[in-house]
């Protein structure tokens, strides 16, 4: 009788064990196919931006498969649509961007180049990337109803990033830290609403317009704090007043 139960007790130890090592191989299998998937979606996504950088902003779901060399229906496997390709191309900008623009928001060099950085590295990537911005422009005013955030959520990312930065200067010198969310939205609808126009005008350098909307943000945040008895010094930097930023987009809140 003992025999016969440690027996029956080790035949579910034993089941146990298999359905245990048969639920990892499943999860091991599962790991895989996702880890796969994402990787075919990303380098769908990439020849997506070949395709725009070469073709325009019009994005022709043939010409992406021919240079995936792929058939479209493999590629309809990876995104329902267009619309989930542009999707994919949306959020693979905001990582161009962001990318780019927060080493400049984090850096401690003198103010002025820190503002030059920053503006510079928004129109780096559009002017590297012109009709990925215009089809997500597009796709935008297309589908009011998808909302600003759904296709660039980068954008409000950003005016949070910089409403923190510059309310901690505005509390350090003692002014009226309220402001900061209103001159955050303001200078990033500035800057991209400049860059909108010089895309479609290129009627000055990129070193040109940069160099215009620097000492336009410097001219007002230097006019503003000097009403107020206050001097900044362009060639140095500002104290540090918080750990380097980083952006969590507006769509993963």
């Amino acid at each position: 009788m003992t025999r016969s139960v440690k027996s029956d007790e080790a035949g579910k130890a034993d089941l146990a064990g298999r359905a245990g090592q048969a639920g990892e191989a499943t999860d091991a299998r599962k790991h895989r196919w996702t880890s796969h998937r994402d990787q075919r979606r990303r380098e769908f996504v990439d020849a997506a931006l070949r395709v725009l950088d070469a073709e325009g902003p019009e994005l022709l779901m043939d010409s992406v498969a021919a240079q995936a060399s792929v058939s479209k229906p493999v590629l309809y496997r990876y995104f329902s649509d267009k619309a989930a390709l542009i999707a994919a191309l949306a959020e693979r900008g905001s990582e161009l961007l962001l990318a780019r623009l927060m080493p400049a928001i984090n850096s401690n060099g003198p103010v002025l180049d820190w503002i030059s950085g920053a503006v510079g590295a928004y129109f780096a990537v559009i002017d590297e990337h012109p009709n990925l911005y215009w089809l997500i422009a597009r796709r935008d005013f297309a589908a009011p109803s998808l909302g600003w955030a759904a296709v660039h959520p980068d954008k409000e990312s950003i005016a949070n990033a910089l409403t923190a930065v510059i309310g901690d200067y505005l509390r350090m010198f003692e002014l009226d830290s309220g402001a900061a969310e209103p001159w955050a939205n303001g200078v990033v609808g500035l800057v991209q609403s400049t860059g909108e126009w010089w895309l479609r005008r290129r009627s000055m350098s990129r070193v040109h317009v940069v160099a215009y909307v620097t000492e336009l943000i410097w001219a007002a945040l230097t006019g503003i704090l000097r009403d107020a008895g206050i001097e900044i010094d362009p060639d140095k930097p500002l104290p540090v007043v918080r750990p380097r930023l980083s952006i969590r987009r507006a769509d993963q809140s």
